[in-house]
């Protein structure tokens, strides 16, 4: 239950405190997979909640300039349909769960995905920017495939998003007050991707051999399918039978649509990892991070940055 009444700055000020920091009492090493890991990421979870409310966010008022490079961002039906998804994806995996706290941090997560929404339609509708109508939220047949597809996702789309909510930050295209009111969203992926790469682990360690063998499988063939999905545009239906190709790899390639300065890969590359590190310095150390995405970077800045170098000699 949220609080009633607009908050006052102190109690905005303690909320983006506490849910950017986080320790555990005690400084043991744990087991990843036992009941002090589970108990750890939970109160994680539970204890850096920040309870905004959509309804009581100010959307600041924009120039003809900036609310063109707002309305013209090729993201906005994608981006509400995808957190439309997760919500449903989350809560349907979370039925799945006999464990009470790893089930009520999973109920959590989609009920803050479905808040994302809420603050997605509440913008789009106060700057006037057309959505395609939402197709139909289906119930999926397999959900720990649909949660894992859902957490992956976030996970890669998260690493480049803070990149690039780094980069808008600092072009001063857009209004700090818009960047400002989209802050407590971002922190708030990291903290679930932080859940889910915990879940993740306690989740493979209590597997027996067979389980684990078909859990991996079942992991292999959800980066292969994110890896396809992510090379080309995604073509969806809207919910009159419309097909609507939408840039489901913007936050790859979108940082010339927040910034007029010329920035390159590497360097947007390097934004990134620095961004994904500061997001998560926060939280207990003993809290796994995700990896993938972090680890891929750093293998092809050198390869990036080589590159670039023997293009500017040329």
């Amino acid at each position: 239950m949220l609080p009633t009444g607009e908050p006052d700055e102190a109690t905005i000020a303690a909320s983006e405190e506490r849910s950017r920091h986080w320790l555990s009492a005690g400084g043991e090493r744990i087991k990843y997979g036992s009941d002090a890991h589970k108990e750890m990421m939970c109160r994680m979870f539970a204890e850096t909640f920040n309870p905004y409310r959509p309804s009581v966010l100010k959307w600041p008022t924009l120039d003809d300039a900036a609310l063109h490079r707002i309305t013209s961002l090729p993201i906005w039906d994608i981006a509400v349909q995808t957190e439309g998804k997760a919500r449903l994806r989350m809560a349907a995996y979370a039925r799945t769960i006999t464990d009470t706290p790893m089930r009520n941090a999973l109920a959590q997560n989609a009920w803050e995905e479905n808040r994302h929404k809420e603050v997605l339609s509440k913008m789009v509708l106060h700057y006037g920017i057309p959505l395609v109508p939402e197709p139909p939220y289906e119930y999926p047949q397999d959900p720990e495939w649909a949660y894992l597809v859902t957490g992956y996702s976030e996970c890669i789309d998260s690493f480049f998003a803070f990149g690039l909510f780094k980069v808008a930050h600092e072009s001063g295209l857009f209004p700090p007050e818009l960047i400002d009111t989209f802050e407590p969203v971002m922190q708030e992926e990291c903290r679930h991707i932080l859940l889910f790469a915990n879940w993740v682990a306690w989740h493979r360690a209590n597997l027996n051999l067979f389980q684990r063998i078909a859990f991996e499988w079942k992991v292999f063939r959800v980066w292969w399918f994110l890896g396809m999905e992510r090379m080309d545009l995604a073509k969806s239906l809207d919910g009159d039978g419309n097909e609507h190709a939408q840039d489901n790899n913007f936050t790859v390639n979108g940082a010339q649509s927040v910034t007029e300065k010329e920035l390159s890969v590497a360097e947007l590359m390097a934004c990134c990892l620095s961004e994904n590190d500061r997001r998560f310095a926060g939280y207990d150390k003993r809290l796994l991070r995700p990896t993938t995405m972090p680890f891929m970077v750093k293998c092809a800045l050198p390869i990036l940055r080589f590159f670039e170098r023997r293009k500017k000699a040329k």
